[in-house]
């Protein structure tokens, strides 16, 4: 196994997934692309391990363990090098689906050479744990508290790849990642319930009216609607709220980052236009989109 070999691995991870944001794509300077590659392959498959099916609770838990232990081996954070157990079960998993070692070669390759802190990646993992044990969210608090640590060091990881290292624009960094975590909650709603899982707050939820029973029967009723339109009013503060940062960095990661923002910012306005009817539809980006947004990057206007 070479370090070239554990990169090209974690490029394929990501290319094979679809998101609602291009991962490591080409408008990614190219120093920075394997780098952004490895973080993704920890982030998507620690995530896998909260969401695939097929896994009791004990085994989620396990293998989460198992991720957090082979980072801090990684990052150099453990005495402990040799694999145990839970190792060879983490790499034995159809759940995984990439060679646990390649993932974490490049990972602390790029810990290494970025200088990345590792409770970036510890906060994530607590997120995807969250996920195991949690299956609603009371307040706007709760569900902020949790985008914190599930997407918003994915964000600074990236700032951090890129060389930069201002609170300013880690600041709006969070704000944009907040608002892509939450395009993706209303976007993957259904999803989620199957899973037993509801990202829309208690108090969105009650102030419409809106019930449960009626996801369980697949409906979005007007209740659900209004609840859902107020959520994405909040996404569209927050995607304000991090436009900044699209212009403040440089080069060619600035178009990726508005390209990001442009992508998720359309599949809110169709989520919105379809009355957020994910039940027969999931709202998503296509081929089609393109033009219309290389249209809109090559007419962004500065904040």
């Amino acid at each position: 196994m070479s370090l070239a070999e554990a990169y090209a691995a974690c490029a394929r991870l990501a290319a094979a997934h679809y998101e609602n944001f291009p991962v490591a794509s080409r408008l990614v300077p190219a120093g920075m692309r394997p780098h952004v590659a490895a973080v993704y392959a920890f982030a998507r498959t620690a995530d896998d391990f909260a969401d695939e099916d097929g896994l009791t609770l004990p085994e989620r838990h396990a293998l989460l363990d198992d991720w957090h232990a082979r980072l801090m081996r990684a990052a150099g954070k453990s005495a402990d090098a040799a694999p145990g157990l839970q190792s060879r079960r983490t790499r034995e998993s159809r759940h995984t689906p990439i060679d646990p070692d390649l993932v974490f070669e490049a990972l602390g390759d790029t810990i290494r050479t970025c200088s990345l802190d590792v409770t970036l990646f510890e906060d994530l993992l607590s997120a995807f744990r969250q996920d195991t044990v949690v299956t609603r969210y009371a307040a706007w608090e709760d569900v902020f508290d949790y985008c914190r640590r599930s997407a918003n060091p994915v964000g600074r990881l990236v700032l951090h790849i890129a060389g930069y290292r201002d609170a300013e624009l880690e600041a709006g960094s969070d704000a944009l990642c907040t608002a892509l975590q939450l395009t993706n909650f209303w976007q993957d709603l259904a999803t989620d319930w199957h899973r037993g899982r509801l990202y829309v707050p208690a108090v969105e939820r009650d102030a419409a009216g809106a019930t449960e029973a009626d996801l369980d029967a697949g409906r979005i009723t007007p209740a659900w609607r209004a609840a859902l339109t107020r959520c994405a009013a909040r996404t569209r503060t927050s995607f304000q709220q991090g436009r900044p940062v699209c212009d403040a960095v440089h080069g060619r990661l600035r178009y990726e980052l508005r390209l990001t923002w442009l992508g998720a910012v359309r599949v809110l306005d169709r989520l919105e236009a379809t009355g957020f009817d994910v039940f027969n539809k999931r709202p998503a980006l296509v081929p089609a989109d393109a033009p219309a947004l290389v249209r809109k990057l090559l007419t962004w206007r500065r904040t």
